[in-house]
């Protein structure tokens, strides 16, 4: 691995992120608006009793957090892969003396940069009025980072596999947001894990979309005992390995039938 070129390009692309920051910002600001919504009903519905285990203050913690997981696991750079491999502007990123992948991770770096700039002030301010109940500790705090890590891992390797068969179909940009809509709806957004329906709680349980966001989000707020957070890293670990391998395997495949003109 090249870290000189890695940093450089980093670097590059975080000062092009930055030319264009309030379009960033105010993009940040939209994906902020429907768990704020959510916020609002849930903490409502819960008026000054509780809903599933869940009170006001535990809705508010439980949605602030989950505003934040979402914005760092979000992978926004997948559905550019697919245009640049349908438009031939990879074939620039394949004569670079670095890995494919690289580009996309510098993207990453970059773009959560400029997103956490907006962000983390929103979200303080947002805590300061709402006084959302949670209670942190050493261990919580730990499981957290390593879960949230996991989290950006998986839905940036599922993201991104699915994005390849671009190699193969003109719109495998469909399958993203037929994903996007999963995660809405079995990754806690619409309403914690613990308040689906039955079937959608056994779904999200088992299926890989509840691990790129509301798993951290119950680790932090506290909603998990011991057992539940092993098999949880367990089911989550499953996934992104299975992720990384169809990534892996998938690329080499594209590439070996990729034959681009222009770029």
């Amino acid at each position: 691995m090249n870290l000189r070129g890695v940093k450089a390009l980093i670097r590059g692309l975080w000062l092009s992120w930055m030319q264009y920051r309030s379009f960033f910002f105010v993009l940040a600001f939209g994906w902020m608006i429907p768990p704020l919504i959510y916020l609002l009903v849930w903490s409502t519905a819960a008026g000054d009793g509780s809903l599933g285990g869940f009170n006001r203050g535990a809705f508010v913690a439980y949605y602030l957090v989950l505003i934040l997981v979402n914005q760092i696991t979000y992978a926004q750079v997948n559905w550019t892969v697919g245009d640049l491999i349908r438009c031939g502007q990879i074939n620039h990123i394949l004569l670079r003396p670095l890995a494919p992948v690289y580009d996309a991770l510098a993207s990453e770096v970059a773009g959560k940069t400029v997103y956490l700039l907006f962000d983390l002030p929103i979200l303080a301010i947002l805590a300061l009025i709402m006084k959302p109940e949670v209670t942190f500790t050493w261990e919580k705090v730990g499981l957290f980072l390593l879960a949230l890590l996991l989290a950006w891992m998986l839905r940036f390797l599922w993201g991104y596999w699915i994005a390849l068969l671009a190699f193969w179909s003109a719109r495998a940009d469909a399958l993203l947001t037929l994903q996007d809509s999963l995660i809405f709806l079995l990754a806690g957004q619409v309403a914690p894990v613990a308040l689906l329906p039955g079937f959608l709680q056994s779904a999200a349980i088992v299926l890989p979309f509840r691990y790129m966001v509301a798993f951290p989000v119950e680790i932090l707020t506290g909603n998990l005992g011991r057992a539940d957070i092993a098999a949880g890293f367990a089911i989550q670990i499953l996934w992104t390995t299975l992720a990384a391998v169809l990534t892996v395997v998938i690329w080499r495949r594209g590439v070996q039938r990729y034959a681009g003109f222009g770029g």
